[in-house]
Formats: structure tokens, C-alpha cells, sequence
């Protein structure tokens, strides 16, 4: 049937492949419009043409408009330049007059003449470097001409050396400059437009100026400017007649503008790239030069002219430039306007060329279709292949799985159940090696879908954990989870998913490391994003970070004390996290949930820290690669196929997430991913807390407890699970200080910590400075009154039984907490070391209920002394974590002395105690923890249990669970 039926599938192939084959193949567009080709060719070499010349003058007009920015930019700023210097040379002009007022009118007698005005106004020379000098001629009306005459010696003359023809008023030269000698007596009004600019200065109490003229000596252009000067003080607001009146004479002076443009364009720099024209254009349709030549070669195509206000409201004056020289060719234009056409050219070319190539090979692209079709063919009848032969294995695997479980519930000898169990050990390995590839498979043929359900990250991670408990002891690593309490408890996702990858990461740590820790940690990737500095870098590229992350001890601060590969998880942004953070209990956690509310994405980052073996350089670049491992020999060391990390990284990505490792080898690896989870509504946080009162026990709540580790990460690992479960917690380094910080609780009223428990690390116990502890927590007797001392208990990766023994004496509990830690086991031991008498009286009280007679062993070697053959028992509930011994080893040893009582019994034909031969020994075995997660069920089928009662446990359950072994019997003893 089954020949039958590929023999179909391969039939059905075959046609969909012809089918396929068989369909038309249209033309393309191309190929049906090739005599259009050159036709294009051509159009577009001249929109090409039309674009580059487009180009150029847009370029080129853009040079232009910048060329007059930059002559309007120094144009206007030589134009306030020249401002400014004759602003400051009127504004000492105005000063002088304000000297000659105050001292020649408001004294009396003057204390202005010839002499002082003359030496003053050469040593103040320098204030005025562009007059030539200046003069003071009063006013004299004629009335007072000839008085004037004869106090001062003179008679007033024209600017032709003559005597002044009779006027109104006379302004003679009376103090002058030395350079100024011959202007003496010199009428200032005997010309007609400086008796005009006098009469304004006089009415508008500002300095004006004259028209240009030849100034005499320098032959430069130049105008005289003109001050009056007042007799009086003048009221803020005086009229022009106040003004008039109150004129008591002029001060002027020729101003050299020639000399003044020159020492301006002199301080500037790229004088000679423009030139520069000053005119008067006082009447605008006759200007007058001011500077510069109006016949002078340069670009006259392009003028700027800026306005200047020489203070003069009167007399306009401006500013005309252009430049020195014509406009150069606009090569830069010119350029990239022909290498776009060059470069249009040469597309257009490649264009019709590989329009050309496709025409050409058409007939082969109708070729590569045909083989697609029988790829993809081919590709279908892989993964079918796949499917079919998946099934075919996993049906008679699965058969002989469940043949075996059958096998291992009767009654074998202990070599038999050793055969059975390994080959059942092969069987799952088997399933799951299959599993992988079916993964591999699926994703290759984007088919993999992933669930989005509700489930608790945290129990997955403790479940991950306890698969691997037992190899981490036996290797003597620290294997250890911290979720950050920002982490939501429960999330929207795929949960099997996302326990393979963290399966497969720390499968892998496990395989590969050989002492040190393992250490799993979760926490939201906004609150951890770290910037990529250099040194980062280095560490990405397997450099190393000498001393980063070291304590005073000279050990690294990590959870073992070994260096670690990933220098940005240091102890500084971890303790960061975790002061950032605070603790907080499972309800404070659901409460922030649900005040978040909302359907929105969580993005959680997860990193796998461990200090094994490494990964070489040389293949780093190919982990994430399927079937490939770091060399030829690490399949045969370690084992593995070497696609675990290919699906996880998949797996990720599916997730929306990425993934990342840092490996430095002989140092260790840190894996990194990031995953989305959605936020659970608001309207399933009623159930999830009634759910999660099954998952924790509560009856811890309130309780204190102090936790003695050395080192700080391991610390804050044990104080997160302590939290989980209500428990306020403080953290020592040691010993001694846990002894003084305790004493100093009961006698101040400040700090009242009194722990109920103190967790102390082995690594801290066996330490040589904290020998002798037990007598100092016997000495707390504060004040005359005894308190209640603390239960010690040990917490310890693996313990031999001399340790035990010695940390027994030393005043620890006999219970002895197993790393790695979970929560649901840290609860069931403190139980047992809380309560212990409590819950062997509530077991013995809900079997008598039963009609059943029941003894009670306070350890495992009590128990070992019970059950000697020959023995009256017909069950046993045996508790996982006791003193000294736990209940798997201590079912171990139940199940070897049956086994040697069987065989005793098959070889001599009698019983232990010489009575008749009846049925091989089998005491059915159930046990009794609060760690409820399916590991720690696996491990008590492994270790020979035959049931599972959890606690708290209910008398119904007790009793379903005790009756599947006594259907045809009563129940005598237990």
C-alpha cells in the first residue's frame, strides 16, 4: 500500500510539473518592441542634450546671482566702514566746539586763545587724521566789525585776500591750526554756498558739509565741514530761531574723502577685486565725484551701489562698485554639464545595450523557466519526502518508546532496567535529532508558525533549568536564572519556542564548560540597550579587558569569580539593574501589569553567560550556520549535530528578535537574543492570580532571611528567588558581619531585622575566617533576654557527605539546598526545614484515615533501616529533599537491595529469611516535593519512583494516587 501510494505522489509530481511547463510564455515588453530600440536610443541622447544644456545655465545663473551677492556684501560693508571713520572724525569736530564754548564763552575772562587752541588741536591731531586742521571764526554782526578789528588786530578779509565788502555778519578766522596759518582773518561767509552751509549748521545745530572741491596742497577731493558753536546752553527742544540766536561762531575744517576711501580699501582685504566710486548726488541729475574714475576699466555689466549718511540731511552722498574684472568662463558649469551628458551617454548606451542582451537571451530565459518549474518540483517533493519519511520513523519510534515505557513497569532485573533505560535514553535522542530536522525543514519552507498563548517565562526558566541539574552538579558549575522584576510574569508568545532556544543555549553552555557558572538573564532590552563604544569593540572581535570587572580580591565580579567573555555584562551595569529596579513580590508584579493594561509588544533580552571553552576566531563567522560545528573534532568530543544554534537563530527571528554572541576562547561565550512577547489584557489578570497561588506556596510571606555569599552576583541570584517567594532578604559578606549586623537588629531601635533563616553559601562557610560561627550566634543575649535563633541552612552546588556532616555539627539544618535554584524547590526545603515535624504528622494523619497503619523515618538512613529485607511495608511516601541523603539517592539504594534480594532469591530458590519463594520485591515508591515541574517528575521515574504526590496535597489526591497500587488488596501498612 504504501509502494502504492508514492508511486500516486510521484505520479501527481510529474503532472504538475508538466502542466507548468506547458503553460504559454508570453513575450516581454522588450522583446515585443525591439524596433523601437534605436528610435529610443536616439531621444534619449537628446533629452540627454536638452538636460545638461539646462543644466549649464541654470548653474551658470546661480555663479551670477552669487557674483553680485559678493559685490553687494563688499560694496555695503566698505560703505558703513566709510561711515563709521568720518562719523568719529564729526564726532571729535563736535567735541572741539563743546571745548571752545565752554572755555572761550563760559569763562570770563577766556581762557581759550591763539596759543592754546593752536597747541591743543596739534597734540589732538590724531583724533582727526583725515582734516587737514581746523579753524574758529566767531560771529560778528556789523555793528561790532570795527570793535572787533581793533580788539584782535585784523581786518576781515574775502577769500581773494581782500577786505571784506560791507555785510549782515562776518565770520573771520580767529583760532586756527598751525597747518591753517593762512585762512587767518579769512572771512568764512565771504563765499556764496559756504555763507549757505554756515547758515544751515547754524539753524540745524548739525555739522554740513560742502560740495566736493581740490583741497588746497593735496589737490585731493575734498568738502569743509562746518560746526556751529553756541554761546549758551540750549533747551532740549530749542527752535531754529533759539539756535540763531544763541550762534556765537563756526568751526570747520576741509575733509580729505580721497585719503579716507584709500586707508579704508587699504585695510581690507581683496581691495583690488572690486572698484569703488564715491559720489555726491545732491543734485541728482548733475553728480559729482567724490573718488575714484569714472573712465577706469572694469565689469560694467554689474554694479551695486550702496547709500551713505555723512550726517549732512542736506548733502546725499553713495557708493558705486563693480568688479575689477569681467566674469571668468564658468568652467565648473561647463563641466558637469558635459560629464552628465557623457554620463547619460554611457547609461543610454548600457540601457539599449542590455535591452539588446535580454532580446538576445530570451530563449534562455525560457530555458532557466523550465528549470525553476522542476526545481521548485523538486523542492515540493523534498519536503513531502521529508514528511513521509518523518512519519514513517516517528510511528515505529514511538512504538518502541512506548514498548520500552511499558518494559521499564514490570518487574526487571537491574541490568535489564539499565538496558531498558538506555535504550530509551536513545530512542528520545533519537526523536528529538528528528524533531530538529523536521525544524530545519519547516523553516526552510517558511511553514514554521509559532503560538501565541499565555505562559509564566518564569516557571519555563526554571524548568529549563532542573533539565540540567543534575549535569551542572556533577561538573561542580553554578548554574543560575534572573529575570528582572520588570519582566512581566506572564507573556503572549510561543512557549515552546522559546523554551528550545533557551534549551539549545544552555544545552550547549553545559556541553561546553567545564568549571565556572552558567548564569541566564532576562530583562527588558529598552532598559538594557548598550551603547558600542571602542572598547566594546575589542571585546566583539575577541580582544580583552584587563581588570574591567574585578573586586578586591583579584577575582572577576561574576557569579562564579571566573572572567566572563562579555565585558558590557559587567557587575556595574548589573547591580545598575538591579538598584534601578528593587525587588519586588509577585503581586506588586501583576499589579504593575495590569496598571500598564493594553495589548501592546514587550521586548525582552536574554543572555547565556558561561566561561567554558570558547569559540575559536576562525569559526566564529560560521555558528549560525546548519550542520556546522567549531572543528572536525567537537562532534566526537561533545557530541551534537551542530543545529541547534542555526534553529534558535531562526526561532529568533521569528520572534521578531535577533541574536548575538561575544566568545573569547579559553574564556567563555555570551549568547544574547532579543525577543517580542505581547502584553497579556487586562481581563485575564483575575485568573491569572488564582493561578498563581498553585504555583508558589504564600506561606512565606513576611519572613526574613539573610543571605552570606562572597560574592555579590551569586547574592543577588539567591535574593531574586528568595523574593519570588515574599521573603525580605539582606545581604553579607560574609559570616561575622551577618553574626554583628544581627545582634545590632535586636538591641537598636532603629533597624529591627531579625532574620528567621540565614542562607549561607558553602564557598562562604568553608572559608577559614568564619570558623567558630555557631558559638557566636549562641552568644545573643541582649540585655538579659534569650531570642529565637535563626535557622542556618547551607546552600551548595554539590556537598560530600563528610561536609554534611561537619556543617550538622556546625549548627546548619539537615537540610542542604541544591543548586541550581528554583523557586518551587528553595520552598519545598524550607518547608522541610520549617515545618518538618508538621508535615509528617499530616501525612500520617490522612493515611490513618484510610484504615492504614503508618511509621514515620525522620531521614533517609532511618528509612534505609525500615525497608531492610524482610520487611511488613506495602508502600513508601518518600520526601526529594531530606538530610544527609535525598530521596533519589536514598530510592537508588531501595531499588538496589531489592535487586540483590531478586536475584538472591532466582539463584538460591528461597527468600531473604529462609521462607517459601513468593513474587520478586517491589516496594512501590511515592514522592512527596512541592517542586511540581515535569523534570523533577522525570527524575523520580529515572531514579526507580513509581508515583508523584505533590504538596500541598490534597487527602483525595493522596488516596487516588496510593490506590493505583492496591486495587485487589487492602491497604495494611505504609
Amino acid at each position: 500500500m504504501g509502494l502504492k501510494m508514492r508511486k500516486n505522489h510521484c505520479h501527481s509530481v510529474a503532472l504538475k510539473v508538466n502542466e507548468q511547463m506547458g503553460t504559454k510564455i508570453g513575450y516581454t515588453f522588450i522583446q515585443s518592441n525591439r524596433a523601437w530600440l534605436p528610435k529610443a536610443l536616439a531621444l534619449w541622447i537628446m533629452g540627454m542634450a536638452f538636460i545638461s544644456m539646462s543644466i549649464y545655465r541654470g548653474m551658470d545663473e546661480e555663479n551670477k546671482i552669487r557674483r553680485k551677492e559678493v559685490l553687494g556684501s563688499m560694496c555695503d560693508q566698505r560703505a558703513r566702514m566709510l561711515q563709521d571713520q568720518f562719523n568719529v572724525t564729526v564726532n571729535h569736530v563736535h567735541a572741539l566746539t563743546i571745548l571752545v564754548s565752554t572755555f572761550h564763552y563760559f569763562k570770563n575772562p577766556s581762557a581759550l586763545d591763539q596759543d592754546t587752541f593752536a597747541e591743543y588741536t596739534t597734540r589732538t591731531a590724531f583724533e582727526r587724521p583725515l582734516l587737514s586742521g581746523v579753524a574758529y571764526a566767531p560771529r560778528v554782526v556789523d555793528a561790532q566789525r570795527e570793535q572787533f578789528e581793533r580788539q584782535h588786530g585784523m581786518t576781515i578779509t574775502t577769500m581773494k585776500s581782500e577786505p571784506s565788502p560791507i555785510r549782515d555778519e562776518y565770520a573771520p578766522v580767529m583760532f586756527y591750526q598751525e597747518p591753517m596759518s593762512h585762512v587767518k582773518s579769512l572771512d568764512m561767509m565771504s563765499g556764496e554756498e559756504d555763507r549757505e552751509n554756515i547758515l544751515r549748521a547754524r539753524a540745524t545745530g548739525k555739522a554740513v558739509l560742502t560740495r566736493p572741491f581740490r583741497l588746497l596742497g593735496s589737490h585731493h577731493l575734498g568738502v569743509v565741514l562746518t560746526f556751529p558753536v553756541y554761546k549758551s546752553k540750549l533747551p532740549p527742544r530749542s527752535t531754529v530761531e533759539e539756535r540763531i540766536k544763541a550762534t556765537a561762531g563756526y568751526i570747520g575744517g576741509p575733509f580729505d574723502v580721497e585719503s579716507l576711501v584709500e586707508n579704508l580699501l587699504g585695510q581690507l582685504a581683496g581691495n583690488q577685486a572690486i572698484l569703488v566710486n564715491v559720489y555726491d548726488i545732491t543734485n541728482a541729475s548733475d553728480p559729482l565725484i567724490m573718488y575714484g574714475d569714472q573712465n577706469q576699466d572694469g565689469d560694467m555689466s554689474l554694479l551695486h551701489e550702496s547709500e551713505l549718511d555723512f550726517g549732512d540731511s542736506f548733502r546725499k552722498h553713495k557708493m558705486i562698485c563693480r568688479y575689477h574684472q569681467k566674469a571668468s568662463t564658468p568652467w565648473t558649469a561647463l563641466t558637469t554639464a558635459f560629464f552628465l551628458f557623457v554620463i547619460g551617454l554611457l547609461v543610454g548606451y548600457i540601457l539599449y545595450g542590455a535591452a539588446i542582451h535580454i532580446v538576445k537571451v530570451e530563449d534562455d530565459f525560457h530555458k532557466m523557466q523550465e528549470l525553476k518549474v522542476r526545481a521548485e518540483a523538486a523542492d515540493v517533493a523534498k519536503s513531502q519526502f521529508l514528511a513521509t519519511v518523518s512519519h514513517e520513523i516517528r510511528t515505529p519510534m514511538n512504538g518502541i518508546l512506548g514498548m520500552l515505557a511499558l518494559l521499564l513497569d514490570t518487574d526487571l532485573s537491574s541490568t535489564q532496567r539499565d538496558y531498558a533505560q538506555t535504550a530509551q535514553i536513545c530512542g528520545k535522542a533519537l526523536i528529538a535529532l528528528i524533531n530538529e530536522v523536521l525544524d530545519r525543514a519547516k523553516i526552510e519552507a517558511r511553514k514554521l508558525e509559532l503560538e501565541a498563548v499565555l505562559f509564566n517565562l518564569r516557571a519555563i526558566l526554571d524548568d529549563v533549568l532542573s533539565l540540567f541539574s543534575e549535569k551542572s552538579r556533577n561538573k561542580g558549575i553554578e548554574l543560575a536564572v534572573f529575570v528582572s522584576d520588570k519582566v512581566p510574569e506572564f507573556v503572549i508568545g510561543d512557549p515552546g519556542r522559546f523554551r528550545q532556544i533557551i534549551t539549545n543555549l544552555v544545552g550547549n553552555s553545559v556541553k561546553f564548560t567545564e568549571r565556572g557558572h552558567i548564569f541566564v538573564k532576562v530583562h527588558l532590552a529598552e532598559r538594557t540597550m548598550v551603547k558600542t563604544d571602542a572598547k566594546d569593540e575589542t571585546l566583539l572581535n575577541g580582544g580583552t579587558e584587563e581588570g574591567a570587572c574585578r573586586s578586591g580580591t583579584g577575582q572577576f565580579n561574576t557569579l562564579s569569580g571566573l572572567e566572563a567573555a562579555d565585558g558590557r555584562n559587567s557587575w556595574d551595569k548589573f547591580k545598575h539593574l538591579i538598584d534601578a529596579e528593587g525587588f519586588q513580590s509577585n503581586a506588586s508584579i501583576i499589579n504593575m501589569m495590569a496598571s500598564n493594561g493594553g495589548s501592546e509588544d514587550v521586548t525582552l533580552m536574554v543572555c547565556v553567560e558561561d566561561t567554558g571553552i570558547g569559540i575559536p576566531l576562525s569559526a566564529q563567522e560560521r555558528v549560525f550556520m546548519p550542520f556546522m560545528q567549531a572543528d572536525s573534532s567537537t562532534s566526537r568530543h561533545y557530541g551534537g549535530t551542530g543545529i541547534g544554534l542555526s534553529i534558535s537563530k531562526c526561532l529568533v527571528e521569528l520572534m521578531r528578535g535577533q541574536i548575538s554572541f561575544v566568545s573569547r576562547p579559553q574564556v567563555g561565550s555570551t549568547f544574547s537574543f532579543t525577543a517580542v512577547f505581547g502584553k497579556c489584557k487586562e481581563y485575564v489578570f483575575e485568573d491569572i492570580k488564582q493561578s498563581k497561588s498553585e504555583d508558589l506556596p504564600l506561606g512565606f510571606k513576611g519572613l526574613k532571611a539573610v543571605v552570606v555569599d562572597e560574592k555579590p552576583v551569586r547574592a543577588a541570584v539567591t535574593q531574586y528567588h528568595l523574593n519570588r517567594l515574599g521573603i525580605m532578604v539582606k545581604m553579607s559578606s560574609s559570616i561575622k558581619d551577618t553574626s554583628s549586623t544581627a545582634k545590632n537588629g535586636l538591641t537598636s531601635s532603629e533597624d529591627k531585622f531579625q532574620p528567621d533563616i540565614i542562607l549561607v553559601e558553602k564557598d562562604c562557610w568553608i572559608s577559614g575566617e568564619d570558623s567558630g560561627f555557631n558559638a557566636q550566634l549562641l552568644d545573643w543575649k541582649p540585655n538579659g533576654h534569650v531570642f529565637k535563633l535563626p535557622k542556618l541552612i547551607l546552600l551548595a552546588t554539590n556537598i560530600s557527605k563528610d561536609e554534611c556532616d561537619k556543617a550538622k555539627a556546625g549548627g546548619f539544618a539537615d537540610t542542604v539546598i541544591m543548586k541550581p535554584l528554583r523557586a518551587s524547590m528553595i520552598a519545598a526545603c524550607l518547608q522541610q526545614v520549617l515545618s518538618t515535624e508538621n508535615k509528617r504528622q499530616a501525612g500520617r494523619g490522612a493515611l490513618k484515615k484510610f484504615g492504614a497503619t503508618v511509621e514515620c523515618a525522620a531521614s533517609a538512613k532511618a528509612a534505609l533501616d525500615k525497608l531492610q529485607s524482610p520487611h511488613c511495608f506495602d508502600a513508601c511516601f518518600m520526601d526529594i529533599q531530606m538530610p544527609e541523603m535525598d530521596g533519589f539517592e536514598a530510592t537508588r539504594r531501595i531499588r538496589q537491595m531489592e535487586s540483590k534480594a531478586n536475584e538472591q532469591m532466582m539463584n538460591g530458590g528461597s527468600s531473604v529469611d529462609g521462607t517459601a519463594k513468593r513474587d520478586e520485591l517491589h516496594l512501590p515508591i511515592l514522592a512527596m516535593t512541592a517542586d511540581v515541574i515535569h523534570a523533577t517528575f522525570d527524575e523520580c521515574l529515572k531514579c526507580g519512583m513509581d508515583g508523584y504526590v505533590s504538596k500541598p496535597f490534597e487527602e483525595e489526591n493522596l488516596y487516588q494516587e496510593l490506590a493505583k497500587f492496591f486495587k485487589s488488596k487492602p491497604l495494611s501498612g505504609a
